[in-house]
């Protein structure tokens, strides 16, 4: 496995205390019933047969669900995107941060999930739940073709094909990591959104070559930032062996 330059002692480095500012007024909340009507629409649009949930960020690695069968998956016409504006979860009004999301073009390699056999609709709307909070996501919210070795087939993806409001395309990786390793919320920080992506996809044998030198581009913003705690942590490692 290829080792990370963005480290868990980097990472510990960006978080910080902050509290949650809670929804912004600025969207319009689902409320218990529109959250039944999206669910029962997407179930009745699903093909028979298993429910499939395609990952490609955190639900690979916090997906919250069960899961009876896992597979890599490969969504063509999409790749993974920092594009989605945070002033909360994992940044701050003062220190906004970035969430992927699926941006139109090329290719993602994820991971598939199969949920165990139910009631779909049920099913569904526990994950939008997780998911998304208010009306202008729910457009986001859609059926993926994606191949697998298995064959093809199609899986639920969310903040998928994302515009508009909250949304800036086309960031450079080298802006990209600037908020990154600054960037924090009430939830954690943006270099751990990242780095928990990038080791699990690993794990699964995804290389994104995008992700890599991301995290490469953030260790060294978080280097260049915090330059004294850096070195001081190494050289209490160096110490502590010494000593050992």
């Amino acid at each position: 496995m290829r080792h990370m330059s963005l480290t868990p002692e980097l990472v510990a480095l960006c978080h910080r205390e902050e509290v949650d500012p809670g929804p912004s007024g600025g969207w319009t909340q689902l409320s218990d019933d529109d959250f039944r009507t999206l669910a029962t629409r997407l179930a009745g649009e699903a093909d028979e047969g298993p429910l499939w949930v395609f990952a490609y960020g955190s639900l690979i690695w916090k997906p919250a669900f069960e899961s009876v069968e896992q597979l890599r998956a490969s969504a063509h016409g999409w790749h993974r995107s920092f594009c989605l504006d945070l002033v909360r979860w994992r940044g701050s009004a003062e220190q906004p941060g970035l969430m992927m999301a699926l941006e139109r073009g090329g290719r993602c390699d994820g991971v598939i999930y199969r949920l165990p056999d139910g009631d779909k609709a049920a099913q569904i709307e526990r994950l939008l739940r997780r998911e998304i909070d208010d009306h202008e996501a729910v457009s986001s919210v859609r059926w993926v073709p994606v191949r697998t070795a298995q064959g093809s087939l199609r899986a639920l993806g969310f903040w998928v094909g994302v515009t508009g409001k909250g949304t800036s395309l086309g960031h450079p990786l080298e802006s990209v990591a600037k908020i990154l390793a600054c960037a924090c919320g009430h939830v954690g920080s943006g270099a751990e959104y990242l780095y928990n992506t990038v080791s699990h996809l690993e794990t699964f044998g995804i290389h994104d070559r995008n992700l890599w030198r991301l995290q490469e581009l953030v260790a060294d913003e978080i280097r260049s930032i915090h330059g004294h705690k850096v070195t001081s942590h190494a050289i209490a490692e160096v110490t502590e062996v010494a000593i050992t």
